[in-house]
């Protein structure tokens, strides 16, 4: 399916015009003052995980692989990848650990997240765009310093290292994005 690289976002499969099948790391689109503007794709090739970068102009057609998003449920992992299931067929399938990348840490037992498939092969992962987690270790507040916008280092429950605001102490449980790890505001359970 062909559509415009201004089109392209973050996880899609796209088919170079070389063959080869990469996913999408980010997909920028620059529109400068005078001039063409134009969409640059990071991507990764799916055959041997080289990343690549393709610079488009944002209404040039670019051929979108056919993959299909499936609901999975995070099981666990081990040496030999992650595990998911299928809620409806339980069917259970093992992903490679390059596949998840970065994104792992973020990954808790019981997740529903989007996977997709390609020729029965799982490609991407998509993540809930929030995790709730607990603060495990982190400074504590300096008196006065509640009011003002600066944001000190925290450890959470998985391991991960986030900025906090300073009134968030250790065993608060916050919300984190999983695109980009940041704070977005504490658990309201």
């Amino acid at each position: 399916m062909r559509v415009i690289a201004s089109s392209i976002r973050k996880g899609n499969i796209i088919e170079r015009d070389d063959g080869q099948l990469c996913v999408v790391l980010s997909a920028e689109s620059f529109h400068p003052g005078k001039g063409t503007p134009t969409t640059q794709i990071d991507m990764r090739r799916l055959s041997d995980g080289v990343k690549v970068t393709d610079r488009f102009k944002t209404t040039e057609q670019v051929e979108r692989a056919f993959v299909e998003d499936k609901n999975y449920d995070f099981l666990y992992s081990d040496n030999d990848g992650y595990h998911f299931m299928n809620a409806d067929t339980y069917d259970q399938i093992q992903v490679p650990a390059d596949v998840i990348g970065d994104q792992k840490q973020w990954l808790q037992e019981g997740m529903k997240v989007i996977l997709s498939i390609f020729n029965e092969i799982p490609v991407g992962i998509q993540l809930p765009p929030r995790v709730t987690l607990e603060i495990v270790e982190t400074e504590p507040a300096m008196k006065g310093q509640t009011a003002s916008s600066s944001y000190k280092p925290a450890k959470l429950s998985n391991g991960a290292r986030v900025m906090v605001p300073p009134h968030v102490s250790t065993g608060t449980r916050v919300v984190i994005q999983t695109e980009d790890g940041a704070y977005v505001e504490r658990a309201k359970d």
